[in-house]
């Protein structure tokens, strides 16, 4: 039985409520002791004072009290709402719903409990759920606007868009007074009604109610746009072309506007004269437009292209508009454009030089159109599909030349020697064209990312560090951590691997996983904020977004790279202990066993320090402990290096990769890499599948192809019959009694001009007949007089050879050192 406080100890409660939710927690900690000094067993006390010591950081202690209260009072709705919220504190959603459904029905009216049962839901994705809290809520607070929109998102997001309509419409009814034109709120609830019938496909309908409703609607930009797609989709192409004039005429340089007013007026796309006659009206209208003028260079061709680029070309070069050849570059798709437009930059140049001088003279500054167009042919040459970098680089020096300050000039110059191969030389560059503007942000970072491209990941921090807080606890890097800077931790990640350091990599490359983490929790906040201030088609595109989160490239890329690690951390387990420089020539018994000591020590001691912190008593700060900072118990990644199970830690990263990127082919190649060490036949198979489906030559599906084939041979008789029958009737990439030699050299002699593919085949090759070592390492040093080789294709197969322990490694590196003198990796190790 529960206790019943007297009339002062209440009085008391409610202060220990009170100094909860003012933080004040050396308070109520104190005003719950003295009624528990009284009232041992008071289930609501105890509660209380478990959720103050959960917001003092005392988890564990607040659970276990958590538990105790609700042993002296099962049906008490506060013992249960607070387990909830200490649940929900830890991100453990699932049993805080639990709780909360409990708490509710002891108390089905309090509002409190339902609010966070609902947004709990949401966050989940219990739609249905989702639907009843809010209707319930509804029922409580019905003269609220805030209720009826959340109950129409419910129904939204549920797919019921006629039901959410239904809602809104109902809460209308309610209005006896018509809301205010400035009415924020109404304003926004209107788009939303609006969007919502749009997206049941009643155009018409959504039309008429967005000239009526949205009339005077306070987002002008959104009912103009949409006005505009509505005629067109109804097929009323000349009030459509009048709406899309009205949208050029507030913004000349959006495409959108350019290609919904063409589609209006009906002019086909085959009609370029009638199509450019379109974009000059508006270059004519607008002169300093860039849109106009730049747009019809994508459609026209022969010397239309040629007059119309020389004349955008001549107008962006006389401004010195460094941004020219970024305009450009994606014609170079077209042949015709790629030769045309530096040719028409060398015409620029040499069009006013006299005998005298060598230098274009032009009204005003002199040197800002030569500068430009020298800088649109360094850019031009430095771009993959037209590379010299040789005549990059000459360029670049005679843009410098002219205009020795400028930051774009010697950013180039950097990314040049960066495509040679030079990492050290580009890092200096850009550290140069850093100290040109030290007060620009972005140039800032991009020598950071340069410094990490070099591995210098001393030199990267202290360069970032310019720009980040100074008193923030733990430096620059604790700064980069709370700003969420995942370009940074990706790039010192895998600058990390490539130094050998896997604990400090993988400590990177988990610390993105977490962002992404946080990122999914953040939205919380924003399943009452937005309902509160009316954001609702935000807060709409806000929640697909979400559902989509891992799809992003920041995650894709740093999941790869750590999956890369764990696959190597397996193949060659603890290669390097934790931090060390790694050696790939130190995989003998003695050398893995002193390495996975190493580690260990490492991880233990990083357990100790955490156990010995943990045992301290609590310190109390003024503010409870929001500001204090956790200590990082594996700040070198020990921890992480020492696992002895890297195939399961790689699965953390894989599984939302697969599920939210499956169209990405290296995904599922790392798939496959990851679920043939784990004997996971069927899965291994649907990534080999997947990846062939998406690219069936690709280098590595005919690797793994081949594998798969042997791995099945080898182990079939240890597979389940049915799974082996699934497997077989699927595996349809290799006939059952394909010769896999002959196989591999159809392969090979397909695409022998083909560096990366030609490396997979030789790979495969020295599998199948390790007899042929000696030929086959020989065959991958040839690669590199291909005359398609690139740097990147050449350190694979160094890489590869490096890997064998070849003695062809050294000839390789003296013919690639040879074909690529700038490139940094094939110098001479001393």
């Amino acid at each position: 039985m529960p206790q019943v406080l007297s009339t002062k100890e209440q009085s008391l409660f409610r202060t220990v409520v009170r100094n909860y939710e003012d933080k004040q927690y050396k308070k109520g900690v104190k005003a719950a002791d003295q009624i528990l000094r009284k009232n041992p067993k008071h289930g609501d006390t105890l509660a209380m004072k478990a959720l103050i010591m959960n917001s003092q950081g005392k988890t564990d202690e607040a659970f276990a009290l958590a538990k105790v209260a609700l042993q002296c009072d099962m049906k008490s709705h506060v013992c249960w709402h607070v387990y909830g919220l200490l649940y929900r504190a830890v991100k453990n959603f699932e049993e805080a719903i639990k709780a909360y459904k409990f708490a509710l029905r002891l108390e089905p009216d309090s509002a409190q409990i339902q609010r966070d049962l609902a947004l709990l839901q949401i966050q989940m994705r219990d739609y249905q759920g989702y639907i009843v809290s809010r209707r319930a809520m509804l029922t409580g607070r019905s003269g609220m606007r805030q209720s009826w929109t959340a109950l129409a998102v419910a129904h939204h997001l549920n797919g019921d868009l006629a039901e959410a309509e239904r809602v809104l419409t109902a809460y209308e009814d309610t209005l006896k007074n018509t809301p205010s034109k400035t009415d924020f709120e109404n304003s926004e609830a209107v788009m939303y009604k609006n969007s919502l019938i749009a997206e049941q496909g009643d155009i018409e309908r959504a039309l008429e109610h967005l000239e009526s409703a949205g009339k005077h609607n306070l987002d002008r930009l959104a009912v103009l746009e949409l006005r505009a797609t509505y005629l067109t989709q109804l097929g009323r192409k000349e009030e459509a072309a009048k709406a899309y004039s009205t949208l050029l005429d507030r913004n000349s340089e959006y495409k959108k506007y350019y290609d919904g007013l063409i589609e209006a007026m009906e002019v086909h796309l085959d009609d370029l004269k009638a199509r450019k006659a379109v974009y000059d009206g508006y270059a004519e209208k607008y002169p300093r437009c860039d849109a106009a003028r730049r747009l019809p260079l994508d459609f026209l061709h022969g010397d239309e292209f040629r007059d119309a680029a020389d004349k955008y070309i001549h107008r962006m070069l006389d401004k010195g508009v460094p941004s020219t050849f970024a305009n450009l570059k994606h014609l170079y798709s077209d042949s015709f454009k790629k030769e045309t437009l530096p040719s028409l930059v060398q015409q620029y140049i040499d069009s006013d030089k006299s005998s005298a001088n060598e230098e274009p003279k032009r009204n005003g500054d002199t040197s800002k159109g030569a500068s430009a167009a020298f800088y649109f042919l360094a850019q031009h040459y430095n771009y993959y599909l037209s590379r010299d970098l040789d005549k990059a680089m000459e360029y670049i020096e005679k843009a410098i030349e002219l205009e020795p300050e400028s930051v774009d000039f010697h950013m180039t110059k950097a990314r040049i020697w960066k495509h040679n191969g030079n990492t050290q030389k580009a890092s200096e560059i850009m550290e140069q064209a850093r100290s040109l503007d030290t007060r620009d942000r972005h140039i800032n970072t991009k020598a950071a990312k340069y410094q990490l491209r070099n591995d210098e990941s001393e030199a990267a921090i202290k360069t970032m560090g310019l720009f980040t807080r100074a008193e923030t606890v733990g430096g620059p890097l604790a700064d980069l951590h709370d700003m969420q800077c995942v370009w940074f931790l990706t790039e010192d990640g895998e600058s990390y691997v490539r130094q050998g350091k896997i604990g400090l990599a993988l400590k990177r490359f988990t610390s993105i996983y977490n962002i992404f983490d946080v990122w999914q929790e953040d939205q919380f906040d924003f399943h009452s904020f937005s309902l509160r201030k009316g954001q609702i088609r935000a807060y709409i595109e806000m929640m697909r977004w979400e559902d989509h989160l891992r799809e992003h490239p920041f995650y894709s890329r740093a999941a790869l790279s750590a999956i890369s690690v764990y696959i190597r951390m397996h193949d060659v387990p603890l290669l390097n202990g934790a931090n060390g420089v790694g050696h790939s020539d130190a995989d003998d018994a003695a050398e893995r066993k002193k390495a996975a000591k190493k580690a260990r020590k490492e991880a233990q001691k990083a357990e100790r320090e955490a156990a010995a912190k943990k045992a301290e008593p609590n310190k109390p700060t003024s503010q409870g402990s929001e500001d204090t900072k956790k200590k990082d118990d594996d700040p070198d990644g020990a921890k992480l290096a020492a696992t002895t199970e890297p195939m399961n830690d790689a699965m953390k990263f894989l599984t939302p990769l697969l599920q939210f990127s499956p169209k990405n082919i290296d995904a599922q190649i790392a798939g496959f890499e990851v679920y043939i060490r784990r004997r996971k036949y069927l899965l291994a198979l649907k990534c080999l599948l997947a990846a062939a489906a998406l690219d069936k030559e690709h280098s590595k599906v005919h690797e793994q192809t081949v594998r798969f084939k042997l791995a099945l041979d080898k182990d079939s008789e240890t597979l389940p019959p049915k799974s082996l029958e699934v497997i077989k009737s699927e595996f349809t990439l290799l006939a059952a009694s394909v010769d896999l030699t002959k196989f591999n050299d159809e392969y090979l002699a397909k695409y022998k001009d083909c560096a990366r593919r030609a490396l997979s085949a030789l790979k495969i090759r020295k599998l199948l007949n390790p007899e042929s070592s000696s030929k086959c390492e020989k065959d991958v040093a040839a690669v590199i007089s291909l005359p398609t080789t690139t740097v990147e294709e050449a350190t694979e197969a160094l890489d590869l050879l490096t890997s064998w322990k070849s003695s062809e490694i050294e000839g390789l590196r003296s013919k690639a050192a040879a074909k690529w003198p700038k490139a940094t990796i094939f110098a001479a190790k001393a």
